[in-house]
C-alpha cells in the first residue's frame, strides 16, 4: 500500500505544519513516510505545496500521480487537478484554516483524534487549533484509506537534521554560518540545543567572514564546521586554499541548489559536484562525500570530522535542497563514534613554510612540501578504503548498472523493484573509489543525476576511462527532484 497526499496553498497558510503533523503521527503509528517541499522564494502569497507519501513498506520518494489533494486555496486545485489519480479525492472548504483540514485528513485516514490532539499540544494556540481540528474531524464521515498500526520504531527527520545529529555526535565545538537556503536549518538545529550539547553557533555577516573565523577556531583545536550553499561557497574558495596549504581541519556542509548565481533559490539540483571537487587555487587535499538520506547524512558527517581531524584537511559534505529539507522516516537506532581532536600545536601559514613554520621561497623546501601533500593524498585514499565508499543494490550479476549519487537515491530505490539492474550509489567522490571500476566495467551503464552535464559521469570517465553513452544519461535540471514512477519508466526503456 502506497498512498500520496498533496497539501497546497499560499505561503503563510500552513502547508508545512499540516504535512509535518500528519507525517509525525503516521511515523508514530509505524508507517514509513516521505515528504517533499515545493515553495517559491516568498514569505506570503504565491503557491507552495508539499507531497506526503506513506506506506507500510519503506518509501523515500513521491510519484507523479497522487491519491488526494488538500486544497487550502482554489489555485491548488487549478494547478494540480491533472495529477490526481482516477477516483482520487479533493478536500476543500472556503474560509477554513489548516487545522480544520488536519481534522478532516485524520478522519479520512481513520487515525484517532487523540493522536492529532497529541500533535497539536506541541504547537502554539492549542485551544483554538483543537476547536478547528474537531470541526473538521466531526464533519467527515467517509474513509479514504485506513492506516494500520505497525511495530516499526521510526523517527521522522530531514537531511539537515541528520547533518546536525552527525555533527553533535562527532563532538562539534563551534558552527559558523551566514543564512543561505537550504543549509540554514542546520544552524537552527544546532543553536536550539547548543547549551545541552556544549557547542557554540555563530551567525556572521558574510560567507567570507564565516570561513575565516572558522579557520581561526580550528587552528586553536576546536572541532569546527561551517555551512552554506553554492553561492556562499564561491566566496569561500580563497580561504579554502588556505586550509589546504596550512593543513587546517575544517568540515564544510555544502547544500546545493540550482545555479548559476541566484538561480532558483528554493529548488533543488546537483550542479555543484565540480565546484566541490575543484574550487580553490593550487593543488591540495580534500575529501568530498555525498549522503543520499538522513541516516547517511549523520554517518558521513561523522566521517567528515574523522578525516578532517586525522589529516588536517578540509572535508566537504555535498547535499542539496531535496535531501536537506525532504522528510524521511528512518530507523531510530544509529551509532556514531566521535573522532579525536587534533591537539598538536604548530604555526599556521598561508605561505609554503620551512620546518619551523616560517614562510619560505626555497625551491627544495617547496618541493618537499608539495611531495608531502601528495603523499598524504595517498594516505587519505588508503584510509578511505576502510569505509563504505559506495553502495550496491539490486541484482549484482546484471549486465545493467544504474549509477547515481546523493538525493536521487530515494526515487531510485523506490523505482528499482522488478528492474533487472545493479544499482551503484557513489558516496565518496574525492578520493574516488577505484573499486567501482570492477562493478561497472563492461556493463550497460545508465547515469541518473539532477544536473544538465552529468558531472558524476565525467568524474567516472576521468578516473576509470569508462565513458557513458549520452543516450543512457537520465538528467533532470528543472529544479525538481525525480519521481519514482516516471524514473522507473525511464530506466526500463534503457535496460538490455
Amino acid at each position: 500500500m502506497r498512498f500520496s497526499i498533496l497539501f497546497g496553498g499560499k505561503a503563510g497558510q500552513g502547508v508545512n505544519v499540516l504535512s509535518n503533523i500528519l507525517g509525525n503521527a503516521l511515523t508514530k503509528k509505524g508507517q514509513y513516510v516521505f515528504v517533499s517541499r515545493d515553495y517559491q522564494s516568498l514569505i506570503r502569497g504565491g503557491h507552495n505545496f508539499n507531497v506526503l507519501t506513506f506506506s507500510d513498506k519503506p518509501v523515500a520518494s513521491n510519484d507523479s500521480q497522487i491519491d488526494m489533494i488538500i486544497a487550502l486555496d482554489e489555485n491548488t486545485i487549478n494547478l494540480h487537478r491533472s495529477e490526481l489519480k482516477k477516483g482520487g479525492k479533493i478536500i476543500e472548504k472556503e474560509g477554513k484554516g489548516n487545522m480544520y483540514f488536519a481534522g478532516r485528513i485524520f478522519k479520512l485516514l481513520c487515525v484517532e483524534f487523540s493522536v492529532l490532539e497529541e500533535e497539536l499540544r506541541e504547537l502554539k494556540f492549542f485551544e483554538e487549533n483543537i476547536k478547528d481540528a474537531k470541526e473538521g474531524y466531526n464533519e467527515t464521515s467517509e474513509v479514504a484509506c485506513k492506516v494500520s498500526l505497525n511495530k516499526n520504531k521510526l523517527k521522522f527527520v530531514n537531511g539537515n537534521q541528520g547533518i546536525s545529529e552527525g555533527a553533535v555526535k562527532s563532538g562539534v565545538d563551534i558552527y559558523y554560518a551566514y543564512p543561505m537556503t537550504p543549509a540554514t536549518n542546520v544552524m537552527g538545529e544546532l543553536a536550539e540545543k547548543q547549551i545541552e550539547n556544549n557547542n557554540i553557533v555563530i551567525e556572521l555577516e558574510s560567507e567570507v567572514a564565516v570561513i575565516n573565523a572558522a579557520i581561526g577556531s580550528a587552528i586553536t583545536g576546536a572541532k569546527t564546521m561551517i555551512g552554506t550553499s553554492g553561492g556562499g561557497f564561491d566566496l569561500m574558495t580563497e580561504a579554502l586554499s588556505l586550509t589546504g596549504v596550512a593543513e587546517v581541519p575544517l568540515v564544510i556542509y555544502l547544500a546545493s541548489r540550482p545555479g548559476p548565481s541566484t538561480g532558483v533559490a528554493t529548488y533543488t539540483g546537483q550542479g555543484d559536484l565540480d565546484l566541490a571537487r575543484h574550487s580553490g587555487h593550487g593543488e591540495f587535499n580534500r575529501l568530498v562525500i555525498a549522503p543520499g538520506d538522513p541516516k547517511e547524512c549523520e554517518e558521513l558527517t561523522s566521517q567528515a570530522f574523522y578525516f578532517s581531524q586525522k589529516f588536517g584537511i578540509p572535508t566537504i559534505i555535498l547535499s542539496d535542497k531535496h535531501l536537506a529539507e525532504g522528510l524521511y522516516t528512518m530507523d531510530k537506532n544509529s551509532v556514531i563514534t566521535p573522532s579525536k581532536k587534533m591537539t598538536s600545536l604548530k604555526r599556521y601559514n598561508s605561505y609554503e613554510t620551512d620546518e619551523f613554520g616560517c614562510a619560505t621561497e626555497d625551491a627544495e623546501k617547496i618541493i618537499k612540501n608539495v611531495d608531502a601533500r601528495m603523499k598524504m593524498g595517498k594516505e587519505i585514499e588508503k584510509e578511505a578504503e576502510k569505509f563504505s565508499q559506495f553502495n550496491v543494490y539490486g541484482n549484482r550479476t546484471s549486465k545493467n548498472v544504474v549509477l547515481f549519487w546523493g538525493s536521487t537515491k530515494g526515487a531510485i530505490i523506490d523505482a528499482m523493484e522488478n528492474l533487472d539492474a545493479k544499482f551503484v550509489q557513489v558516496l565518496y567522490l574525492e578520493p574516488f573509489p577505484m573499486r567501482i571500476k570492477k562493478e561497472i566495467e563492461g556493463k550497460n551503464i545508465i547515469l541518473v543525476e539532477n544536473n544538465a552535464t552529468g558531472q558524476l559521469g565525467k568524474l567516472v570517465a576521468e578516473k576509470t576511462g569508462i565513458f557513458i553513452d549520452d543516450k543512457n544519461k537520465i538528467l533532470r535540471y528543472d529544479g525538481r527532484p525525480f519521481l519514482a514512477d516516471e524514473l522507473r519508466e525511464e530506466l526500463g526503456g534503457r535496460l538490455k
